[in-house]
């Protein structure tokens, strides 16, 4: 029988990494888009249990100068309500550094403090990291928050693959929290035909998720084009998190469930994570660095792994089994132990 239990256990005989920690214990599994021009699709994102909303300014809205201004109005409006069930996680995707309408955006929407993240689409290199971060900055004198912004670079061309690893790395007052593929805007840009299969993307999905792990990022990972049919969605969430994916965006809350159920280790995963842990812990008590478990020989990497997979579990409110459960028998003594 499977308890929902504390952790608090498991960390405090194996220690894990404090960054690694907050990241997993902050769940950024879904990543909702919300047109800013619809004042309907607004007013519903309240009821959506999306981990994060993503209010849009910039490829949901029409590209008339008019209509970009009505939207920019209509989301500081909606924001100045204060209102949101989930205030920590709200974003905003601004139009990008080469329009008109960037400048605009910034100055409009960063002042609120409910706006936690920006999400910059077509970053190509660091530089246009730079030039966001000094518009936020101008935007931001005179105003106070209590925390720095998070900035989302969003990964949607061949140049911007080229320069990942600067991008991954880029360091301001206001820090990166995560890596997003924008598989649409990538294909237009390097011709590439997306498939059903998806292999045509494997190679910059997979560097995208090593750059953002190289820095201690979220990945987050393409939308699901076909938002009615919930079997491609669940494969690709499947495959998505296999990669190493910590998130996937979507573009209609009837994606959200789908998203975030699959985003969590599964049961099964959980309860190996937990044998993994009680026998490790039980090896390192007698002096071994290693431990068979079930045919297989446990030893560091796999703990690592464990251990995220049960603070995860944990952040996401699923039931983790007790070290002390009547069911966890430890091997006999000096079995299947180096």
């Amino acid at each position: 029988m499977l308890a929902a239990r504390s952790t608090s256990s498991f960390k405090r005989r194996l220690p894990i990494h404090p960054i690694i920690a907050r990241k997993l214990n902050t769940l950024r599994r879904s990543y909702l888009y919300v047109p800013s021009s619809s004042e309907r699709m607004l007013e519903k994102s309240l009821t959506t249990n999306s981990d994060v909303i993503i209010y849009d300014l910039e490829d949901s809205v029409p590209p008339d100068p008019s209509d970009k201004t009505r939207a920019r109005s209509k989301l500081k409006d909606f924001l100045s309500k204060e209102r949101h069930p989930a205030p920590n996680h709200i974003a905003v995707r601004v139009n990008d550094v080469t329009t008109p309408f960037f400048h605009a955006d910034i100055c409009e929407i960063v002042s609120n403090p409910s706006v936690t993240t920006l999400v910059l689409p077509k970053i190509h290199s660091k530089e246009d990291l730079d030039y966001a971060s000094d518009a936020v900055q101008s935007a931001l004198l005179g105003c106070h928050r209590d925390k720095p912004l998070n900035i989302v670079p969003s990964i949607e061309s061949a140049r911007a693959m080229w320069n990942l690893g600067d991008i991954a790395k880029w360091k301001s007052k206001h820090e990166i929290s995560a890596l997003l593929f924008a598989a649409e805007d990538f294909c237009a840009d390097t011709s590439i035909i997306r498939t059903h299969s998806r292999r045509e993307l494997l190679n910059p999905r997979s560097q995208i998720v090593i750059a953002a792990k190289a820095f201690g990022l979220d990945a987050i990972d393409m939308v699901c084009v076909n938002y009615k049919d919930l079997e491609t969605l669940k494969d690709e969430c499947r495959d998505g998190r296999h990669l190493g994916f910590t998130g996937k965006q979507a573009i209609h809350p009837s994606q959200v469930e789908t998203i975030q159920a699959t985003f969590v280790p599964t049961h099964q995963e959980i309860l190996r994570a937990a044998k993994i842990l009680r026998s490790m812990a039980l090896a390192h008590a007698s002096e071994k660095g290693a431990v068979g478990l079930e045919g297989e020989m446990i030893d560091a990497p796999m703990l690592k792994q464990a251990q995220k997979i049960i603070l995860l579990a944990e952040a996401a409110g699923l039931e983790i089994p007790s070290l002390l459960e009547p069911g966890f028998n430890p091997p006999p003594s000096g079995a299947g132990y180096l």
